[in-house]
């Protein structure tokens, strides 16, 4: 069934209405007043509805046509848009680009490269995820992500991934200065701090297996959405655990957080850029130099 409402006739609703006459659209157009008068007969024909009415020497338009103006206009944005993306695409910026962070990622640095790649003006819309543990790595296999920022090193990544070193992550134990372990006299050892409470960021996977590290077999948890909202917690003396060095330096300045000497220090660890392979969008590698260049 052939369809009787066109951009064109469409485009010629919105000249008319935002001109204020069928001349002046016509002129807007380089069209000649006749075609415009046409267009719309045919178009009413078609569609048997009366767009316009006359009240004395001008054509209003009805509730009718202004619906269809109304509506129409966001067609017009929308083929628009279309277009526009498709352009991006040709010249190789991808339309659309997913960034998942792991939450161990300091938001300002992510702000400081959005900053630098929107004065780009590409087109390419930007989304962000945040992503915790495992979570990352399945949010670029499973295709809800085109990069992540901040995954957890592997010793074996999927074959199907490209991976990027990103930065070494030292990680140290932290309490709040009122809590029992901030107290005591000798380096801890585990048995002294698996009585607390632990405060574990919980891993965002949804079908791969989920992490949780520093945590002993028997110690209570509290489970919280990403690293802001761990840091928060063990500020607050709600609990214990690892946090990134990186991201407490206000927290340790200010006395909020301290850290107990341990027996045995923890190891740094890696983190890593990830995104499939055969992917070339210039966005993507935009973001993997720009990443890859701080870090």
């Amino acid at each position: 069934m052939s369809q009787p409402l066109s951009l064109e006739a469409l485009e010629i609703l919105d000249a008319i209405d935002r001109q204020g006459s069928f001349a002046a659209a016509a002129d807007k157009l380089h069209k000649v007043p006749s075609a415009i008068t046409y267009s719309i007969q045919k178009l009413e024909q078609d569609l048997r509805l009366t767009l316009f009415r006359k009240e004395g020497r001008r054509s209003v338009m009805t509730p009718a046509g202004r619906l269809l103006l109304t509506e129409g206009r966001e067609l017009l944005a929308a083929a628009q848009r279309l277009a526009e993306a498709a352009r991006q695409v040709e010249r190789g910026w991808e339309s659309q680009l997913t960034l998942a962070i792991d939450s161990l990622i300091d938001f300002s640095v992510v702000a400081d490269a959005l900053g630098d790649f929107l004065q780009l003006e590409t087109g390419t819309e930007i989304r962000l995820t945040e992503e915790v543990l495992s979570g990352a790595w399945e949010a670029v296999l499973e295709d809800r992500a085109d990069l992540v920022v901040g995954a957890p090193a592997m010793v074996e990544p999927p074959a199907e991934l490209e991976t990027c070193p990103l930065m070494t992550v030292e990680f140290v134990f932290a309490v709040a200065p009122s809590h029992p372990l901030a107290h005591l006299s000798k380096p801890l050892v585990p048995a002294d701090i698996e009585p607390f409470r632990a405060i574990v960021a919980r891993d965002t996977a949804r079908h791969r297996a989920t992490l949780s590290r520093r945590v002993f077999r028997s110690q209570p948890v509290l489970a919280v959405t990403d690293i802001t909202q761990k840091i928060e917690a063990q500020r607050r003396g709600l609990g214990v655990g690892y946090l990134p060095l990186h991201r407490i330096q206000g927290e340790l300045a200010r006395g909020e957080l301290v850290l107990p000497p341990l027996a045995e220090k923890d190891e740094p660890n890696e983190l890593v850029m990830a995104w499939k392979k055969g992917k070339t969008g210039r966005a993507l590698q935009w973001f993997v130099e720009w990443f890859g260049a701080r870090h």
